[in-house]
Parts: C-alpha cells; sequence; structure tokens
C-alpha cells in the first residue's frame, strides 16, 4: 500500500503579478463558476527548487538544463587537465550520444561568434552525480567511445533527490523518463478576485519642466491581484522510493521538499510590488491510500465580511472540508498544523498537532522512513 504526504498552505499575497501569461497578466482560472487569482505548478515547482541549496548538498541537487554539452566540458577538464577544449567537448558529445541523448548546432545572433558548444534537442533534468559519472565514463573511455550500455545506466541511476522528486520527460528516448513522485497543484484565491491596474510614469532626471520633451520618460500599464492563495502538493513515497532506493536518503528529500515548498514564492515582478509572505496556515497530512487535495472547501468562494479576515474565513473553510473527507478517505494516519497567524491556527485546531516549520519538516521525515522501512 502506498503512503502520500500532503501539503496544504494558505497564503496570503498583497498587490503582485508573481506568474503571468503571455500577455503579461497574472494568471487566473475559473473555479466554482468565478474567476479566481493562480499561480501555475511550474512556477512555484521552480521556486522551491531554488530554495532546496538551504536543505541539500550540492550532490543530491541537479541542473535542468540543454546545455549539458557545457556542465560535462567543466567536469571533463576537471579528471583531465591535458585535454583541450575541442578535445573535452568530442569527449562530453559522445558520451551523452552513447546515453541516447541528441543534439544540434546553438543558434546565434547575426555577427555574433558561434557556439562551440551543441545544445540538446530538449531540457534535460539530471542530478550532479549523474553529470559526474558521465564525465568519468568520458574520461575513461578517451577516443574509444563510451559503452552505450554504461552511458545508460550513468544517466538511469543515483538520480538525486530533486530528479527523484520532479522527475524526468525524454520525449524522442522513453527508456530515460524517470516518474515524478511529487505532483503540484496550481494555486488558486480562495475567492473571487477581479484584476486592478497600476498606471505607472518613470521620470527622466536630465529633463526640466522648461525642456521641449518634459515630462514622463515613459509610461506604462501593469495588470495585478491581491488574494490569499490554497496551495497544494501531495509526494508519493513509494515513488520517491523507486527513484532513490535508500529510506534515510528519501526522508530527507521529503525534509526538503515540504520545508522548500512552503517558504517559497515566485518573483516575478517582485522589484516591483515587494510581494513576500509567509503562509497563514500550513496543515500536512500522512495518508496511507490515496492523496486528497482539499481544494473543494472553496468551490463557493470565501466572502469578506467584518467578523474575520479572508485568511481566517478560509482556515474555517479548510478544517470544514479536512473534517469531511474522512467520511469518505478515512482519518490520515498523522496530522500536523503550523499556524502562521493565530486566528487561522485557531480555525484549524483538531485538523493535526500543532507544531512549527521545522518540526514538521522533521515529523514528516520521521513518517516517511518508518513507512518505507527504515529505522528514523
Amino acid at each position: 500500500m502506498s503512503t502520500f504526504i500532503d501539503i496544504h498552505v494558505l497564503q496570503t499575497v498583497p498587490s503582485s503579478n508573481m506568474n503571468r501569461d503571455d500577455t503579461g497578466r497574472p494568471k487566473t482560472a475559473i473555479f466554482g463558476g468565478v474567476p479566481r487569482a493562480r499561480v501555475s505548478s511550474q512556477a512555484w515547482k521552480r521556486a522551491t527548487r531554488n530554495d532546496f541549496g538551504c536543505y541539500l548538498s550540492p550532490d543530491e541537487r541537479g541542473v535542468r538544463t540543454r546545455r549539458i554539452i557545457e556542465e560535462l566540458v567543466e567536469r571533463i577538464r576537471k579528471l583531465d587537465d591535458s585535454l583541450t577544449q575541442a578535445g573535452a567537448i568530442a569527449h562530453a558529445k559522445g558520451v551523452m550520444t552513447a546515453a541516447g541523448v541528441k543534439f544540434k548546432a546553438a543558434r546565434t545572433k547575426k555577427d555574433a561568434t558561434a557556439s562551440p558548444f551543441d545544445l540538446s534537442e530538449y531540457l534535460l533534468f539530471v542530478s550532479n552525480q549523474q553529470l559526474d559519472r558521465l564525465a568519468r565514463l568520458a574520461v575513461d573511455a578517451g577516443d574509444d567511445g563510451v559503452d552505450k550500455a554504461a552511458a545508460k545506466t550513468a544517466i538511469d541511476s543515483d538520480h538525486g533527490i530533486e530528479v527523484a522528486l520532479f522527475g524526468r520527460m525524454v520525449a524522442d528516448d522513453t527508456s530515460l523518463n524517470v516518474d515524478a513522485s511529487v505532483q503540484v497543484a496550481h494555486a488558486i484565491s480562495t475567492h473571487v478576485v477581479e484584476p486592478e491596474y497600476d498606471y505607472y510614469t518613470a521620470v527622466d532626471d536630465k529633463t526640466s519642466k522648461d525642456d521641449e520633451d518634459a515630462g514622463a520618460g515613459m509610461i506604462g500599464v501593469i495588470e495585478f491581484n491581491s488574494s490569499t492563495l490554497y496551495r497544494y502538493a501531495t509526494i508519493d513515497l513509494t515513488q520517491l522510493m523507486e527513484n532513490l532506493g535508500d529510506a534515510q536518503v528519501a526522508g530527507r528529500a521529503v525534509e526538503a521538499f515540504a520545508r522548500s515548498f512552503v517558504v517559497s514564492l515566485p518573483t516575478g515582478k517582485q522589484n516591483s510590488f515587494a510581494h513576500s509572505t509567509l503562509p497563514d496556515a500550513i496543515v500536512a497530512q500522512v495518508r496511507d491510500r490515496r492523496p486528497v487535495n482539499l481544494v473543494g472547501a472553496f468551490e463557493l468562494p470565501i466572502r469578506p465580511d467584518d467578523t474575520a479576515a479572508i485568511s481566517t474565513l478560509s482556515a474555517r473553510a479548510l478544517a470544514r472540508r479536512a473534517g469531511e473527507v474522512e467520511q469518505l478517505a478515512g482519518t490520515p494516519v498523522a496530522g500536523f498544523v503550523v499556524a502562521g497567524t493565530t486566528d487561522a491556527g485557531d480555525a484549524l485546531t483538531g485538523v493535526g498537532e500543532p507544531v512549527d516549520l521545522e518540526t514538521l519538516g522533521a515529523r514528516l521525515r520521521d513518517h516517511a522512513v518508518e513507512a518505507l522501512g527504515g529505522s528514523s
């Protein structure tokens, strides 16, 4: 039986445009028949990965890039400093081609010098351990060429925590795919959101009111909104264990993801809005059958009133929904609540054990290790 760790977050964000669409507008969604603010799962996964440096060593992390040749050349020349750049490039391309990766020449702008480094035809998510192993294979093989089976093994084992969590997809060669153990929902506002617009001007410091071109140096408009967001992610411990093969490492992955997901924030337009906030409330639940997204708590949008903040009203709705789903999904194996505000914490009384964020990470780690047969 699989074990899942569900993480639910309520977070109030002020005027912001942290995740915009192709027209520059904040992303939105229709839910419950009304417009909501939305932040894509991709944006929050990126923010989470960027925060991993606080909890994971470089060996446990990875890189997602089309510039995989450049990454390998640096490692190859550290292993064999007698190699020229051209020789290291040939070795790097040889080992990646043996692994099944396809390349094409990098595009260059007009009049720019052509890059000597080819680009992979798609983004590759590779752990630093895998890159080190591929570089060693390339150096050891020299001009004889790398064995294809060895190259495949090097890129398809020791995935590292980041790849094990978020997975890897290579459409041209499914043997390189790694199933993600984490699912992240698009965050949506718990209430109706209407767009607002900031009409702004930028003043030219070198003009005066007597100049012919006196006035604004530029004029622009930025669309923004503010909201209390419901965020959700779940970790499939069985898949995580399959990807990592070690219960203790899987436990560390759970702790790192939980802490980074909770505190991370997409940075779009942050210099214009300074929207850095922390969650109002966090609920984490360990389940032994299937994950449960509690977004149904907000199908009927929260409406502001004079009795409580929207974040508090949202916490009450979340607590009510958490109790309702127990009739269908059963009682969670364990539940924890981190209160970012006193009122939200009071609203979630009984949903889980009150803890702080550091303790939450440690408790989820221990539950993961125990569920996977390790000793916490």
